[in-house]
């Protein structure tokens, strides 16, 4: 029989679900907004799209900036809005091609994204 499983990186952080205030990720469940980068996940502030800040998004900048990761996913919540000027251009100074919608459309995006490993990331807001 010939194996369909997705073959990803030892460690890959992948999406395995959401709920209200709330993912899982790589088996563990997290409560909050979620920065997920290759090798972390890391607990977010941000509540809504107005808390996606440069400050709050530093260590997506400087793995942009390392060349750890070169795709950015911003899930905005419930819809996809438009993140203030200053922070795409940030984000674009660091090397980072961003992408905005929905948290899960995000979640699905980023997850598809490391089945091809690429050098993705993913900024959560939780619903």
């Amino acid at each position: 029989m010939m194996d369909l499983t997705p073959k990803l990186a030892d460690g890959a952080k992948v999406v395995q679900g959401y709920a209200a205030g709330r993912f899982r990720i790589a088996g563990e469940v997290v409560s909050g907004s979620v920065l997920i980068l290759p090798a972390a996940v890391e607990p977010w502030s941000a509540t809504d799209i107005a808390g996606a800040t440069v400050e709050s998004l530093a260590p997506m900048i400087a793995a942009g900036r390392g060349g750890a990761v070169e795709i950015l996913i911003i899930g905005c919540g419930a819809r996809t809005q438009l993140v203030p000027r200053p922070l795409r251009d940030a984000l674009r100074d660091a090397g980072l091609s961003v992408e905005f919608m929905d948290t899960g459309a995000a979640a699905r995006t980023y997850n598809v994204l490391m089945m091809e490993d690429r050098k993705a990331a993913a900024a959560l807001i939780a619903l």
